[in-house]
């Protein structure tokens, strides 16, 4: 059994991180975002996964080597020189579903299962509409519809027979606005809705979403994974590499990466720290991405969906409220208003 993974684009709504690290690559709660998706399929019995990448192939090549080696996986990677269709935004789901998915595509014995999940504003997605017999046959399919049909959305999770092959034309071709309806309306595309959480990561503020319902889960069903202490409340995430220093309050809803280091008296919550990071005493970190390598200053304060890019360093005594900083940058005065951008 073969598994697909669409991870072409170039990440323009997770910078500034994706300046310096594809998107799939980015740690989400210390774990590559394709890594969850590729040992998600491994589980459920996929033997080769196929990688359509176009943007930083090189950096991709070498980190899915690592993965192939580590899970032992065959990963194939097609290389669109030109994007060749869309895939929607990349999600995060919690994966333990898919066996019962398999076993519902099979019984059904048509073309294609597609999994749903229920959101609040449908208008950015593919909108499914199914038969009310509750046997899951799609009857329509709204590619992100600007007036209210329902909310029920794609949840960018399908199985396909290979037949499926046969209707994709070697041209640029989108599932959702030609594939999706044709198969609907010969009764060839069923529905299944995904249970537990579901939430679009690909720009800062659903990305920390995303990661307080990750450890939100791993707190469910994996709890040993999570690190617990007189300095930790709520679900905290931390590598076996990073250090705390004394007096620190850690949480709710944090991811420490590997070799980050947390001085003494910093307090951190809703926020991640990727690789290398280091925190100077007394600061204040709250609805913040710390991007790999950079340097928090002595009692600073960061909050207000703050991102700082790869290498980023923030002189002491600072305060920057959701302020984008770009990789390589050294921050010296305030950032104060929401939105600014330091390049």
């Amino acid at each position: 059994m073969k598994g697909l993974i669409l991870i072409g684009g170039f990440g323009t709504r997770l910078r500034p991180l994706t300046l310096s690290c594809p998107t799939p690559l980015v740690e989400f709660c210390n774990k590559a975002l394709v890594r969850h998706q590729i040992e998600a399929l491994a589980a459920v019995g996929v033997d080769e996964v196929i990688l359509a990448i176009n943007y930083q192939p090189a950096t991709m090549f070498n980190a899915l080597n690592v993965i192939s080696r580590d899970l032992g996986i065959k990963i194939t990677c097609s290389h669109e020189t030109e994007p060749l269709g869309t895939a929607g935004p990349l999600a995060l789901a919690h994966f333990t579903f898919l066996r019962q998915a398999l076993n519902f595509h099979r019984s059904h014995g048509a073309e294609g299962t597609i999994l749903l999940t229920q959101v609040e504003e449908p208008s950015n997605y593919g909108v499914v509409i199914t038969d009310e017999d509750g046997s899951g046959r799609v009857e329509r399919f709204f590619e992100k519809p600007r007036e209210f049909v329902g909310n029920h959305i794609n949840a960018g999770i399908y199985i396909f027979e290979r037949d499926i092959l046969d209707r994709i034309q070697l041209r640029p071709t989108s599932m959702e606005t030609e594939i999706f309806p044709q198969m609907a309306a010969e009764g060839n595309l069923f529905s299944l809705h995904l249970p537990g959480y579901w939430t679009d990561v690909g720009q800062p503020k659903d990305f920390l979403t995303g990661m307080c319902m990750h450890l939100e889960f791993l707190h469910a069903t994996s709890p040993a994974e999570l690190t617990t202490g007189v300095n930790f409340v709520g679900n905290v995430l931390v590598d076996p590499t990073a250090t705390i220093g004394d007096g620190c309050l850690i949480g709710p809803d944090v991811v420490i990466g590997a070799g980050c280091i947390v001085e003494d008296g910093v307090r951190l919550s809703q926020a991640t720290l990727l690789r290398d990071v280091t925190v100077r005493t007394n600061c204040w970190i709250h609805n913040s991405i710390i991007g790999w390598g950079s340097t928090i200053g002595r009692w600073c304060r960061l909050e207000g969906t703050t991102v700082l890019g790869e290498d980023v360093q923030v002189k002491d005594e600072k305060f920057i409220n959701g302020g984008m900083v770009l990789p390589h940058r050294a921050i010296s005065s305030n950032i104060p208003e929401p939105g600014t951008i330091v390049m």
